[in-house]
């Protein structure tokens, strides 16, 4: 059976008016397939095997297809606002509150996030405070669909500018959703799930900066959580950021938007002293957050062997990943990651890094050129200058934040890390012009510290660069 089979329409021999606005779909099926799931969910006589009352663990093969369709046409607004008026949501409300039916509540929860896409429709829903707490209870079920539309409802309505505000207050006062979506970050292998609530939470903490200090300070204390049965179960005392990167883990591969959503949450994180604090403080001092940046970083993102022009498909994603470590970087001293960067293990971990950060000044280069030779193609061509435009904006942004992670590097090397980093080809007269190229005169006082280091491992190299950048000519 098909997921969600095609709606059914009104036939013509229907009575005039049985049309739900100005759709080809039938009132009157509509009325009687709600009227079936009021029956659904409260029978008329007890089950006989003495099962509780609404414990049906399974849907019959016709309502659910029934119950599918309408879903389907919830899509429609004129058909959301028929189920509306017919008080649909109190109906759901009762499946939610009595049926033991893991599909049929995923179906009522994704008929509600249908028709909280209007306007209208949303506000009465988020206005409703049971129905509120009750959708939010959700998000401590055990079943991953029922999980997704709960998730995709919640990130549909604080979407809405209207209703965001009553969404974040309500959240914040349920310690609950903290709890929940630790647990489905860190312990989920739903990779659409994970992405889904990713999304929330990073729409959450760009929404309300205190709700977000107040997750980072967050321990649980006997915490209830989703559960196979009717009891509660306690969760382990979560902190934000091992679970944002376990599920950052799990995306990584499968789901491009996925990890580019969770490296801004990580990047919000850092927004603020608590943050930034949370991650570098952590028991592991900060090394699971390095590793994972680092090895995206160097490994799979923005590699030698892809076109330059994979930059600009990647530039968010490398924004805040680069952003997140340059605030680790720079709040150092007393963390570990940072003082294994004076010993001679730092070109191992850190020269990679360096010659990836300048990698990406060079592709982004390349890009600018064709940005330009694109622009004076389309030159009388409104809608594309625009978006060229908006794509030297956001490469800007990348080249602002690259720029000051690299200049923080070079200033940190040693003789021994640059005659390292030499050897390896992570620098040259090629990658070290495209630095300084960047890096100066912003950054003037970085590169000189660093062609102090280079002169006493490579004089030659250091005379040509000099040479290349007069500014940068020792005076004696």
């Amino acid at each position: 059976m098909d997921r969600n089979p095609s709606p059914p329409c009104s036939d013509a021999e229907e009575e005039e008016g049985d049309a739900v606005g100005n759709t080809v779909y039938s009132k009157h099926w509509l009325f009687s397939v709600l009227t079936r799931l009021i029956e659904v969910i409260a029978p008329a006589e007890p089950d006989p095997a003495g099962s509780p009352e609404g414990a049906r663990a399974e849907l019959d093969e016709e309502m659910e297809n029934d119950i599918c369709k309408v879903w389907d046409m919830s899509m429609d607004e004129d058909v959301a606002l028929f189920l509306q008026e017919f008080n649909a949501p109190d109906i759901f409300m009762g499946v939610f509150a009595k049926s033991k039916c893991p599909r049929l509540t995923e179906i009522c929860v994704g008929i509600l996030g249908n028709m909280a896409c209007f306007q209208d429709i949303c506000m009465s829903i988020s206005k409703d405070e049971n129905l509120g707490q009750v959708l939010l209870q959700r998000l401590c079920d055990s079943d991953s669909p029922t999980l997704l539309e709960t998730s995709r409802l919640l990130l549909t309505c604080l979407s809405q500018p209207e209703v965001a505000n009553v969404w974040v207050e309500r959240i914040r006062e349920n310690p609950s959703v903290y709890d929940c979506v630790c647990f489905i970050m860190s312990s989920s292998t739903n990779v659409e799930l994970l992405v889904k609530v990713g999304e929330v939470v990073d729409k959450l903490f760009d929404l309300d900066e205190e709700l977000m200090l107040n997750w980072i300070k967050n321990g649980t204390c006997q915490s209830v959580g989703p559960s196979v049965d009717d009891s509660p179960e306690e969760l382990p005392d979560f902190k934000i950021v091992p679970c944002v990167l376990e599920a950052a883990k799990q995306v990584r591969s499968d789901n491009p938007e996925g990890l580019d959503v969770y490296m801004h949450i990580l990047q919000l994180l850092t927004t603020v002293d608590e943050g930034i604090q949370a991650i570098v403080q952590a028991p592991d001092g900060g090394k699971e957050t390095w590793s994972l940046l680092y090895d995206l970083v160097c490994q799979e993102l923005c590699q030698p062997d892809d076109p330059p022009i994979i930059v600009q498909e990647q530039k968010t994603v490398l924004a805040s990943i680069l952003s997140v470590l340059s605030a680790m970087f720079a709040s150092q001293t007393e963390q570990e990651y940072t003082r294994m960067r004076k010993s001679k293990l730092c070109s191992f971990f850190y020269m990679p890094l360096i010659g990836s950060l300048i990698r990406i000044l060079q592709y982004m280069e390349g890009c600018g050129k064709r940005a330009v030779d694109n622009s004076k193609e389309s030159e009388q061509e409104e809608t594309g200058t625009t978006e060229i435009n908006e794509g030297d904006f956001h490469l800007k942004i990348l080249k602002d934040i690259c720029c000051e992670l690299l200049s923080n590097m070079l200033q940190e090397l040693t003789k021994e890390n640059t005659l390292e980093g030499l050897h390896q080809g992570h620098l040259n007269e090629q990658t070290c012009s495209c630095a300084f190229q960047n890096l100066l005169p912003l950054y003037f006082a970085s590169v000189e510290s660093f062609l102090e280091v280079l002169r006493e491992a490579d004089q030659a190299l250091a005379d040509n660069l000099e040479k290349r950048f007069p500014s940068l000519k020792v005076h004696t």
